[in-house]
């Protein structure tokens, strides 16, 4: 395997440490065609920890029906009870999702909301509204169980079947997950239209609705090849949390046009070259998602991963 680093060159306006928020395992995982041996998922979010990420979304306690490829959250949680200092976050659709979380110990869930009343419609068959007043009932009891709770907020940019969100319609709803007592949101580009523009436009409408840049991840798609042009305009705001998948797995199944998320290796390639630290080694994450690809049958579409793994 080809190894070597970029030449960091620090930029003073950029944070000095990101913390990257691994989807892999979950958002990665759910929309395989076949279903994932447990031990082999279990596998992939050990050698991701090992590689130094400290948060990794570990599965989603969804109905089988809805998800099928995460059908083996309660066999496959109590497999990663041994890793200290590890987050292991878990998507709770509904109360009673939550309800399964927290008797294996979940400690960091999220719930998934929409901009979109399209999107809403087909991911939930339920209006914007009666998705948030679903989730204000979990959020409630996960923080009174002393869990993190994220809100992920999908279609923030545009949408399949409405087009382009306008920013004010995405900061309502923000705003909304924050009162009901998100700690934190993660949003989506779901369907990979953003450009670095939009971005700065709407991390700008959120620290106006009163939403702090520290309260704020990012969660960008490659569509169109804008996942690390989107990033860095979101660091350049001051957002330090940034979601991303080893390999460059995922997608959505709910969103045909929704292509992979953002590869976190090309992502650590750009923070290290710009002299972010991450606490991940490139190396160990590329073989992993080396590895990971194998055990999928088919190769990575990560660039970084093709690049360092090539064979002299």
């Amino acid at each position: 395997m080809t190894t070597g680093l970029p030449m960091p060159v620090r930029d003073p306006r950029l944070p000095t440490r990101v913390r990257i928020y691994e989807v892999g395992a979950r958002d990665g995982l759910q929309n395989e065609k076949t279903a994932v041996p447990t031990a082999t998922k279990a596998e992939f979010v050990r050698r991701l920890a090992g590689a130094g990420l400290g948060t990794v979304e570990a599965t989603s306690f969804v109905h089988p029906k809805w998800v099928p490829q995460l059908a083996d959250a309660e066999a496959l949680f109590p497999l990663l009870a041994d890793l200290d200092g590890v987050r292991l976050p878990v998507l709770v659709p509904n109360e009673r999702g939550l309800s399964r979380a927290l008797a294996l110990g979940a400690r960091d869930v999220a719930v998934f909301a929409s901009a979109t009343e399209s999107f809403a419609k087909a991911n939930l068959n339920r209006t914007v509204d009666e998705a948030l007043a679903m989730f204000e009932p979990v959020v409630t009891r996960a923080r009174e169980a002393g869990a993190h709770v994220r809100g992920y907020l999908s279609m923030c940019f545009g949408d399949p079947w409405e087009g382009p969100v306008p920013a004010d319609q995405v900061v309502a709803v923000c705003r909304r997950l924050i009162d009901m007592g998100c700690d934190e949101l993660s949003l989506g580009d779901t369907i990979g239209v953003a450009t670095p523009g939009q971005v700065a436009a709407l991390l700008t409408g959120l620290n106006g609705a009163g939403i702090p840049t520290d309260r704020i991840g990012v969660h960008f798609h490659d569509t169109y090849g804008q996942a690390l042009a989107n990033t860095l305009a979101a660091l350049r705001h001051g957002v330090t949390t940034v979601d991303a998948s080893a390999g460059g797995l995922g997608g959505c199944p709910y969103a045909k046009s929704a292509t992979g998320n953002l590869a976190t290796e090309d992502l650590v390639w750009m923070l290290h070259g710009l002299g972010i630290e991450t606490g991940v080694d490139l190396g160990l994450l590329t073989a992993t998602s080396v590895w990971m690809a194998e055990q999928l049958g088919r190769p990575s579409p990560s660039r970084t991963v093709r690049a360092l793994s090539h064979k002299d």
